[in-house]
């Protein structure tokens, strides 16, 4: 007889259905955190074209710059909104873990298309800074102007809902990044209004360009880790294994495996070895609640196996 069981958390508990997405995040993402992130997403576009037409008029690369960071703005808060609306799609029998990868694929692509623009821009502050191209300081300055108001509004939308959404927080810390980047622009703008410091543009429009690089190179890390199903940073794994070997008749935990499904989604799947009178639904019932409590676990999936039990498999 093979002796073993797998036990997923209790009702009440978050628990993800491998067919359909789960209620926890359809209920999370609610209609107005939507209504949120639509608004947020049309300030942050239109403004975006205002300064691609800004920047290209005045001849600013600051402003170009300031809008590749926007454009990662627009690219954060679409993918919140996309998130929230594959999640409601029914992903067929064959995709047992629905379609919540689709948005780590989407940031690591986002991130990598950033990457490419800040280094273009880099390239093209390198030719400026040897032969400076005149910039028009005044509307410059009106357009940087504008974006920061946008972007204050922006944050100001996003603000209530940033501490109970993944999603809307990746969104709001871009947010606030760029305004970083319009702050730096209206500087800029204004050594060349008042003192024709053309050397102003590209420098500033590098420092943007590397604040976007930064962040890039974050994001695509964050995604490339979850795609190899690493670890999730803010887990000891060997904490999480000497932690459920202190539980009373557990002998040994092995094939102990955590990774991440999608943002904030996290899963934990292992053998655990416990003595024979242990071998019980309450033992299963005390290492689930001891995950659940100590590390934030809820999605686990754990085998019970009496000592000197064999198995005929391949471990990884």
């Amino acid at each position: 007889m093979n002796h073993h069981a797998s036990h997923e958390p209790p009702t009440h508990s978050p628990v993800h259905d491998h067919h359909h997405c789960d209620h926890g995040l359809i209920q999370t993402v609610s209609s107005s955190r939507i209504k949120t992130l639509k608004w947020s997403m049309a300030l942050t576009s239109v403004y975006l074209i205002a300064e691609v037409v800004g920047g290209y008029l005045s001849g600013s690369l600051a402003l170009l710059a300031d809008a590749g960071h926007m454009l990662a703005d627009v690219g954060a808060i679409g993918l919140a909104l996309f998130a929230a609306w594959i999640c409601t799609q029914d992903a067929g029998e064959q995709k047992t873990y629905g379609y919540h990868r689709i948005e780590i694929l989407a940031a690591f692509i986002n991130g990598l298309a950033l990457a490419g623009i800040s280094f273009l821009i880099i390239y093209e502050a390198y030719h400026r800074f040897l032969s400076p191209e005149a910039v028009e300081g005044s509307l410059m300055m009106g357009v940087a102007v504008g974006g920061l108001i946008i972007n204050i509004i922006v944050a100001k939308i996003l603000h209530g809902d940033h501490q109970h959404d993944l999603n809307i927080k990746g969104a709001y810390l871009h947010v606030l990044g760029d305004l970083l980047g319009s702050i730096g622009a209206i500087i800029a703008a204004g050594l060349i209004y008042f003192y024709d410091w053309l050397w102003a543009d590209p420098l500033i429009s590098v420092l943007i360009s590397l604040l976007v690089l930064y962040s890039a190179f974050r994001l695509v890390m964050e995604a490339t880790d979850i795609l190899l199903e690493n670890s999730p940073k803010h887990i000891d794994v060997n904490q999480v294994k000497s932690t459920l070997q202190e539980l009373k008749g557990v002998q040994s935990i092995h094939d102990l495996h955590i990774w991440t499904i999608a943002s904030g989604k996290h899963a934990l799947s292992a053998h655990v070895t416990v003595v024979e009178t242990a071998f019980t639904p309450e033992t299963l019932t005390c290492l689930q609640h001891c995950l659940k409590s100590h590390f934030g676990l809820s999605h686990v999936t754990l085998q019970l196996e009496p000592p000197h039990f064999e198995e005929d498999e391949i471990h990884f």
